[in-house]
């Protein structure tokens, strides 16, 4: 496994509290995001590293590229279909033309835009970006914001296969650390290693609602 992990309680003391932030594992060349898959959809990708078989071109797939917030929506791999856990290595310029390309899936009054025009770019758009709270370990919400882009078309098309690196099947390590949760020993939990992302474009920043942090 290439992930680079580190002690939760280690990781804790540096991430911002607060704010819209990407938390993430990331280079000046890739990104790694997660998504969960039943075995069939996930042991395909893995041998083939690349999406298909049985994996829908035709649907939006959402990309998460935090571990923890990902831990919460597939409960530690214990989710019906969602036993296979995959660390995907993007392209991280693939990952910034998803955000450039990208509509919030719900309009918010303090956009630069009306709502009419929002609901016209949600028409034409193929991406999809929404915040939501992110959560601890033991899925309690925090006050921090966590991100998560939805693809589809031609950037579903583009994901499942141009855009990525490496495709690592990280069930087992999932379990593993699960144990820890159940034990409610957070001492010991060991996670990919992540900090906030910022990119040099201040209007992608700006339009991304991206908090600066001090670190």
């Amino acid at each position: 496994m290439k992930l680079k992990l580190k002690k939760y309680t280690e990781q804790l003391q540096d991430w911002p509290q607060t704010g819209h932030h990407i938390m993430a594992q990331f280079d000046d060349e890739k990104i790694v995001v997660y998504q969960s898959y039943r075995k069939s959809i996930g042991k395909f990708a893995v041998k083939n590293q690349y999406f298909g078989g049985e994996f829908s071109l035709e649907r939006m797939t959402w990309i998460k590229p935090n571990f923890l917030w990902m831990m919460y929506r597939n409960g530690w791999g214990t989710k019906g279909n969602q036993e296979c856990v995959l660390a995907i290595y993007l392209k991280i310029d693939a990952f910034k033309r998803y955000l450039e390309n990208a509509v919030y899936s719900s309009y918010d009054e303090s956009m630069d835009f009306s709502r009419e025009e929002w609901q016209e770019q949600i028409n034409e758009s193929s991406v999809r970006l929404q915040w939501d709270p992110d959560h601890n370990p033991f899925g309690n919400k925090l006050e921090r914001r966590a991100i998560q882009i939805g693809l589809r078309n031609e950037f579903t098309r583009s994901f499942a296969k141009n855009d990525i690196l490496l495709i690592e099947d990280i069930s087992d390590f999932v379990k593993e650390q699960h144990q820890f949760i159940l034990n409610n020993d957070l001492d010991k939990l060991i996670i990919p290693e992540e900090k906030a992302l910022l990119f040099d474009d201040g209007n992608l920043n700006k339009k991304l609602k991206l908090n600066e942090t001090n670190n």
